[in-house]
């Protein structure tokens, strides 16, 4: 019979071995385990079929009715997972590690593979996601104001051998309204939680974890509270770049994208811009000066930021001034060396 093993033995065990999702497709595309695999009993359709049966005629009726469902597609779901097996092993949950789950595992087994199911079913993972939020981490954030390289410099500490919390990739989002250029689709808030959690699983919490300043919403994704407000209280290590070569390095990542795409970017603030100058910055992008809408567009963000800088704990922002801002790796090292050297006033290196 099938073993059930709670989340935190499944998550360990998922390190090894692959995990099979017996959701619905919307349920799984809504939101997963990250390296979920999706095998669902149900189409969408026939699980409104089935529950509406179970409403309106009671257990058994639902139970022949999904029956009549799965059974023409159980020798499918086998080959599925036999594809998908390591060393013949599998971990399978549903929603609430109920039926459907249970019948999964029931069929893996009897088709010779080792099958583990989760007590309590995603619903554990999520309670177990939203616990995790609130462990204390140790977070040095990555400051500065637009344009000053920071996700780079992110990047760069990653290739040093650095522990890293990239929010911006795994929300598919750079953060402004220019942020969705060059991205996938974002998923829902949900997953981009469950993926935030699945990237500091692994991560030594007695070494420091590099993440970047961020609001607490990355376009349409919103950070869970208990990260946001650790980011908040983390200390921060702000990159003092200048005003032009944070416009050099807005240029060079953004003017390979359509005029038409930067227009539509730039209309998205244009409240916060005002008419005159949303207007001259469109003008810019269509005559190709687009050093002269990164600075327009800096009129904003810099404000921006700098406020949400000083509602910070001034003890805890340390000024970097960095320099070669387009050499990423240049900067995390500029990074690195200034953190070790006032390491008594930042904590966790």
């Amino acid at each position: 019979m099938p073993r059930e093993i709670d989340i935190k033995l499944f998550l360990q065990k998922a390190d090894s071995f692959p995990v099979i999702d017996v959701r619905t497709p919307a349920e799984y595309k809504h939101a997963h385990i990250p390296t979920a695999h999706n095998i669902p009993l149900f189409s969408n359709k026939e699980r409104k079929s089935v529950g509406t049966s179970y409403k309106q005629k009671g257990q058994q009726e639902a139970l022949i009715k999904g029956l009549d469902f799965a059974g023409p597609k159980m020798t499918s779901f086998v080959r599925k997972a036999k594809k998908i097996a390591r060393q013949n092993k599998l971990l399978v949950h549903c929603w609430r590690g109920g039926m459907r789950s249970a019948s999964m595992a029931w069929l893996f087994e009897t088709a010779g593979m080792d099958c583990s199911r989760l007590k309590g079913g995603y619903k554990s993972f999520r309670q177990f996601v939203l616990a995790y939020f609130d462990h204390a981490l140790p977070l040095i954030v990555i400051g500065g104001l637009t344009g000053s390289g920071k996700t780079a410099a992110l990047k760069s500490l990653a290739e040093m051998g650095e522990q890293i919390l990239d929010l911006e990739t795994l929300a598919h989002h750079k953060g402004s309204a220019f942020g969705n250029l060059g991205e996938k689709n974002q998923h829902s808030t949900e997953h981009f939680e469950n993926k935030i959690c699945w990237d500091l699983l692994p991560l030594e919490k007695n070494r420091t974890i590099w993440v970047e300043d961020e609001s607490r919403s990355i376009g349409r994704n919103i950070l869970p509270a208990g990260i946001y407000n650790q980011i908040r209280s983390a200390p921060v290590v702000f990159l003092d770049i200048p005003r032009m070569d944070r416009v050099d390095r807005l240029v060079e990542d953004y003017a390979g994208f359509s005029n038409e795409e930067l227009s539509e970017s730039i209309q998205k603030i244009s409240q916060r811009l005002g008419g005159d100058i949303t207007r001259k910055a469109i003008e810019a992008v269509t005559k190709g000066d687009y050093k002269l809408t990164a600075e327009m567009a800096l009129q904003y963000y810099d404000k921006t930021y700098l406020f949400g800088l000083s509602n910070r704990d001034q003890q805890l922002v340390f000024k970097l001034p960095a320099d070669n801002v387009l050499d990423s790796v240049s900067v995390a090292s500029q990074i690195l060396s200034f953190a070790r050297q006032n390491q008594e006033q930042i904590k966790y290196l």
